[in-house]
């Protein structure tokens, strides 16, 4: 039997996740049957299971999870990738998955990439997510060589991500973080400056020029008072978090555009290759069995740890 986690009903984790039982699905045409072997967690799972992203009751029991790692087991009619078919026993990464929390994921080969082998399992399955939203960030503000860029909350995992692709584009960043991350976030390439009170006057005296982007993985007032009181165009601040701030002028990226959509598809096989070679650093910041969903679910929501939090089935 497979085992899959789900949510009951909407509401705190802890109360509502269930291991089930059920029969392996089998693949249809062009999909695949892969045994999961790491699985990413991240916070919009614990947003869906609270429903706080919109509880349809129709959907109960809800499967959780976008990404995961692990090894072909099963394939179905015309299962060929663009470099040729996949077969049992190939190590792959799944995003973006549906119903990601189970001992083995059905997927379509839309959403089915190949591991390097230097890639390891732990890393592969935390690394989509965050990865495509990073790119996001930054293919929607347009970061160019000639840019200062804020990155808030650069300590975290899509933050980390976004200070490195920034780089990449040639632009100077400034990234916020706490005090225990500046030498992480200073070994990213960005000048770390700490939250809280004066945190303007510290970004202004960290930036070698004025500030052209701000990039927001934290959404709080805060980081957005900051970025509106340097960013002369409030169109250069993109954020995934202040949903609450849109009538500020900012720009909030969700993946749901055609050109988010387009931007995050792009950035797939970079991102791996990258990440394969080293030259794009990730962090795997705990595991959890997979039985422990909920525990690594309530634990994100409160510790917002440096990394990804991978459960292993």
């Amino acid at each position: 039997m497979a085992q899959r986690i789900v949510a009951t009903a909407y509401g705190d984790p802890a109360e509502v996740l269930e291991i089930v039982d059920e029969e392996p699905p089998r693949p249809g045409p062009g999909q695949v049957l892969v045994e999961t072997k790491a699985i990413g967690v991240n916070p919009a799972d614990a947003k869906i299971v609270r429903g706080t992203m919109g509880g349809d009751e129709s959907k109960l029991p809800l499967p959780i999870g976008f990404e995961a790692a692990g090894v072909v087991s099963a394939v179905g009619d015309g299962a060929v990738l663009p470099d040729g078919p996949l077969t049992v026993g190939d190590e792959v990464i799944v995003y973006r998955a549906s119903g990601a929390y189970a001992d083995r994921v059905l997927a379509d080969l839309t959403v089915v990439h190949r591991r390097p082998e230097s890639l390891d399992v732990e890393h592969a399955a935390g690394l989509l997510l965050v990865g495509v939203t990073a790119a996001d960030l930054i293919g929607t503000a347009g970061v160019t060589a000639d840019d200062v860029v804020l990155v808030h909350g650069g300590s975290g995992a899509v933050g980390a991500i976004t200070i490195q692709l920034a780089r990449t584009a040639g632009a100077t960043v400034i990234a916020t973080a706490s005090a225990r991350n500046h030498d992480h976030v200073r070994g990213l390439g960005a000048i770390p400056v700490a939250y809280g009170d004066g945190l303007l006057d510290r970004i202004r005296d960290a930036a070698t020029a004025p500030v052209t982007v701000a990039l927001d993985t934290v959404g709080t007032d805060e980081a957005i008072d900051a970025s509106l009181a340097l960013v002369d165009n409030p169109g250069k601040i993109v954020s995934v978090a202040a949903f609450g701030r849109a009538s500020d002028g900012i720009v909030l990226v969700t993946g749901s555009t055609p050109e988010s959509k387009r931007l995050r598809e792009e950035a797939i096989d970079g991102l791996i290759a990258d990440a394969a070679s080293g030259e794009l650093v990730t962090e795997v910041a705990k595991t959890f069995p997979l039985a422990e969903a909920a525990t690594a679910l309530t634990e994100l929501e409160t510790s917002h740890p440096r990394g990804k939090f991978i459960l292993i089935p």
